[in-house]
Formats: C-alpha cells, sequence, structure tokens
C-alpha cells in the first residue's frame, strides 16, 4: 500500500476554530439573499417575492429556488458550514475560492479524498506532445458501501465508464472508492476502454487495500471523446499520487481536480438537524444538455438511507435539476450523478434530506450553466398553464434554451423578443403535430417581469420600454471568460399559456451564445 499523508481527526475542528478566531482576517464584504425573502428551517430554504412559506412539494420547490435572485450587501465570516440556496456575490476570484475552502467544504463523516496530477501522450494525436490529466480518488475509509444510488446519461454512446458503472449498479455491488479523471473521456475508442477503465479501478483497490477489490471502484472519465484512456499512466503515477495525498478535512480539492473547461470550482453543502452532512461537487461546462448534462457530480453524506430510498431521491431530483438545464443542447456520453453515504449517522428524517439533496442539486445545476463554456447570461424561463404534461413544458423551456437566434440576441443584450415568440410558435407547430397551436392565443410573455406579449400582440411602446428591457439583460450580465461567479441573477423569461389551458410547468435554465463558447470549442481538444 502507497504511503499516505495522515490528517489529524481534529484538523477539522482546528480549521474552524482558527477561522473563528482570526475573525476580520477571514472576513469579506459579499452579497447574501434577502433575510426578508429567504427561510430557513429543516425542510430547506422556500422563497417567494410576495410571501414566506415551506413547500415539500417537490415540483414547487423548483419553483421557489428559482423564484428570486434579489440580494443585498453585507459582511459575513466563514463560520455558516453551509452554502446557501442562493451564493453570495463576489468580488474577486480569490473571494470565491476563499469562500469554498471555508468550512462549507467540510466533508461529511467517512469520507477522505485524494487528487493527482501527471501527463500523458495522446495515442491518436501524438504530435500534440504531453498533455495534462487529473485523478480524483473518493474513498470510504471505514468499507464498502451498500447505499450509493446512481444516475447516468441515456445517450446511446456511452463512455466505457458508464457500462462500468451501471454493472455495477445493477449487480448491487458495494462501492468503497470512486475514481475520477479529467481529460480523456474514455468513450468508443480505439482500445478496449472498459478494460482500461478497470484496469484503473484495479490500482484503486490494490493501493488501498480494498477488500472488495476492484469491483468496488465506480470509475468516472471525462473530456476528449474517441481516445484512448491513458490507463498506465493513470495506473502507475497520477492515481499513487492521489492516494498518497489523502485527507478527510475538504471537498474543494476535488472540487478543482475534476474540471475540464469549467472556469471555476462547484460546491454546494448543507448540515440537516441530526448533525448529518451533504457535500456536492460538480463539473460541467460544455455539452450541456439533458439527459442529463456534459456532467459529472459526486454528492457524498453520512446520513445512514437504504440504497432504495437513495436511488427514488435521486432519480427524482435529478429530473427537477440537472435535466433542466442546457448551454448548447448537446447531449453528453459521459453525464453521471452519484450518491454515496458513509453511513455514519443514523437518518430517519428521510423527508429533511430529500430536500437538502434537492436544494444541493439544484444549485450546482444553476453553477454548471452559469460556468458554461463562454456564458455571459443565464436564462431562466418559466413556463406556466402549459396544455401538456410538465414534461413537455420543460421541452419547450429547453427548446427556448437553445434557439441560437434567440441566444445571441440575449448575448448582445438586445431585446428582439420577435425571436423568443417565434421559437415559441416553431415548437407549439410541432407539438402534439399542431393540435394545440392556438394556445398561442391567450399566451402571455414575460421579460425581465414586464409584459411583452398578450392577447396575441406585442406590447412594445417607445424608446423606455426598450431600455428597461436591455438594462434587465445588462444587469444579468456575466464575465464570459471570469473565473468566478460574480453573481447569481437571472435573465427572466415568462411562458403563461393562461389558466385553464394546462397544467403543465417547468422552470428551465440556459445561457446565452457568445463568441467565446464557439473559441473555446474550436480549440478544445489542446
Amino acid at each position: 500500500m502507497q504511503s499516505r499523508m495522515m490528517v489529524h481527526p481534529s484538523a477539522r475542528s482546528i480549521r474552524k476554530t482558527i477561522l473563528l478566531a482570526l475573525g476580520t482576517a477571514f472576513t469579506t464584504t459579499t452579497t447574501l439573499p434577502s433575510s426578508s425573502q429567504c427561510i430557513v428551517s429543516a425542510f430547506g430554504i422556500a422563497r417567494n417575492n410576495n410571501a414566506l412559506h415551506i413547500k415539500t412539494n417537490l415540483h414547487n420547490k423548483q419553483k421557489h429556488f428559482f423564484s428570486s435572485s434579489s440580494t443585498t450587501t453585507a459582511t459575513i465570516l466563514f463560520s455558516n458550514n453551509d452554502t446557501p440556496a442562493t451564493l453570495p456575490s463576489f468580488e474577486t476570484k480569490e473571494d470565491y475560492i476563499k469562500y469554498l475552502s471555508s468550512p462549507v467544504s467540510d466533508l461529511p463523516k467517512g469520507f477522505e479524498i485524494g487528487t493527482g496530477a501527471g501527463k500523458f501522450i495522446p495515442v491518436e494525436a501524438p504530435m500534440m506532445g504531453e498533455l495534462p490529466i487529473r485523478a480524483t480518488v473518493i474513498h470510504l475509509k471505514d468499507g464498502p458501501t451498500d447505499n450509493w444510488a446512481a444516475v447516468f446519461t441515456k445517450n446511446k454512446c456511452p463512455g466505457s465508464p458508464i457500462l462500468v458503472g451501471r454493472k455495477r449498479l445493477s449487480s448491487n455491488t458495494p462501492i468503497n472508492a470512486l475514481v475520477i479523471n479529467n481529460k480523456i473521456s474514455n468513450v468508443c475508442s480505439g482500445g478496449d476502454g472498459v478494460a482500461n477503465a478497470e484496469h484503473v479501478c484495479k490500482a484503486v483497490a490494490d493501493s488501498l487495500s480494498l477488500s472488495h477489490g476492484m469491483e468496488s471502484v465506480l470509475p468516472c472519465s471525462t473530456g476528449v471523446i474517441g481516445w484512448r484512456l491513458p490507463a498506465k499512466e493513470l495506473a502507475e503515477d497520477v492515481v499513487p499520487k492521489a492516494i498518497e495525498s489523502m485527507q478527510s478535512a475538504s471537498a474543494m480539492g476535488a472540487a478543482e481536480a475534476i474540471m475540464t473547461t469549467d472556469r471555476y470550482p462547484k460546491l454546494r453543502s448543507k448540515t440537516l438537524s441530526n448533525g448529518a452532512r451533504i457535500v456536492g461537487i460538480a463539473k460541467g461546462a460544455g455539452m450541456i444538455e439533458p439527459n442529463m448534462a456534459t456532467m459529472l457530480s459526486y454528492i457524498m453524506t453520512d446520513a445512514s438511507i437504504d440504497k432504495k430510498t437513495l436511488q427514488s431521491y435521486l432519480s427524482e431530483v435529478v429530473d427537477q435539476s440537472f435535466n433542466s438545464i442546457s448551454v448548447d443542447g448537446s447531449e453528453s456520453t459521459s453525464d453521471t450523478v452519484v450518491l454515496i453515504s458513509s453511513n455514519q449517522v443514523p437518518t430517519d428524517i428521510t423527508e429533511e434530506f430529500k430536500d437538502a439533496l434537492y436544494e444541493i442539486s439544484q444549485g450546482l445545476a444553476a453553477d454548471i450553466v452559469r460556468n458554461g463554456e463562454g456564458t455571459g447570461h443565464v436564462m431562466r424561463i418559466q413556463i406556466a398553464n402549459f396544455p401538456g404534461s410538465d414534461k413537455d413544458a420543460r421541452n419547450l423551456g429547453r427548446f427556448i434554451a437553445n434557439n441560437a437566434l434567440f441566444k445571441c440576441a440575449i448575448s448582445g443584450n438586445d431585446p428582439n423578443i420577435g425571436r423568443l415568440a417565434g421559437a415559441i410558435g416553431s415548437f407549439m407547430g410541432r407539438f402534439n403535430d399542431g393540435e394545440c397551436s392556438d394556445a398561442t392565443e391567450k399566451m402571455t410573455l414575460t421579460l425581465g417581469g414586464r409584459v411583452i406579449f398578450t392577447d396575441g400582440k406585442f406590447k412594445l411602446e417607445g424608446d423606455a420600454v426598450e431600455r428597461e428591457l436591455s438594462d434587465h439583460m445588462k444587469d444579468a450580465q456575466l464575465g464570459e471568460v471570469d473565473e468566478f461567479p460574480k453573481h447569481q441573477r437571472f435573465v427572466e423569461i415568462g411562458v403563461n399559456f393562461a389558466e385553464g389551458e394546462g397544467e403543465g410547468s417547468a422552470i428551465v435554465l440556459g445561457s446565452d451564445l457568445t463568441a467565446e463558447y464557439v473559441s473555446v470549442n474550436a480549440d478544445y481538444r489542446s
């Protein structure tokens, strides 16, 4: 077994004490959700502009999670162990990294994480020379767990790690560790992708002396499609480095190590009333479109909840979070969300756990869109009274989010809302063979809360309205190459088909389309 850096069990509490003792040395000016619009309870956070109330219905909670982005400036000390539903705003990258490196990233009991870096030369393109690659190992210190769940991509050209993961999941194999590499996605390569994935799993199992061997290791890969996984380099160099660096204090290192074209790490956390903790990390910036997006997400908890319940909760939550986002309409071959328990804290507050799981997943999903390749704006598209199911309403939201003309208008802060109406009309003309196309006659559209279309006509009169709509977009604008999220605001788009037209509703987050997106994807492999 490789020699490993040991972390004293009290390291976490010592770090918290230092943070509190140093006071203003770990203080930063940020922007927090207005206290008048946020309630924290045993059931998470419910938000509404006009009223404060707790929602236990999952779909209603999606609406309220996305219902407000109002903020107020405050000075905060990093003494709170959890991320709020709406993250603070940040002035610098250093502030953001400092915030995520605070106790909000503390690992649940029973987990340790290590990361390692190395180089490889791609067999398919040796002229590119040595390229960097990283691996992350997540280890359950006290042995394998039966209590884990996963949701994988529905892409019909899945990566080899997806094939291995599906087999592990369907056979109820206990899991003792996860290994994640970036740079190469191990999809449809010229070699034996499954054998390469298992080779890396064996390296992890051997180094950690896992009692159940390589079958208790779950592999994941992200990066270039079609290239062979450099299994030898990972197994003999990168994985040993990751295991040597194992620590049980923070998930921050893993959040950074799994990134590819991501501009910044993504992490969310929540502590339950019984002391159980949930911490989630995610990566994803391009090829973002359900089912799910080009994304990996790992949600760790010490709450002891059985496998069947975990799988049921995760499948439901993913549908309302990771399956409700789009950056570019391109479905990935490697999408994976894993929920895994170390079983350290007996837990019978399953509804509270589900609410916290939802909040974390929804937060990570929003972070992925905000961090999208070249993203300059995040659209929040709310569909109401759709003449179909919630799934149909979500498909309309995705159709709008993926309309290239409308995305370009958002990018330019141009309130060319004819493109919005055109996209909706195009979708409705195809939906149910056009049988519901007359629903648009009673449709009301809003942008930034202002009615722009009703009773079959646009409501756009004068320069003042034009400026108001453009200013709303400018207010939500982000830097296309920023390495931290400055704020959590959205371009707000409402599509209401009028009371009585139907009961379908959805909220979809989407990105604009910028020159930076094209630049990133024109030179992705290098």
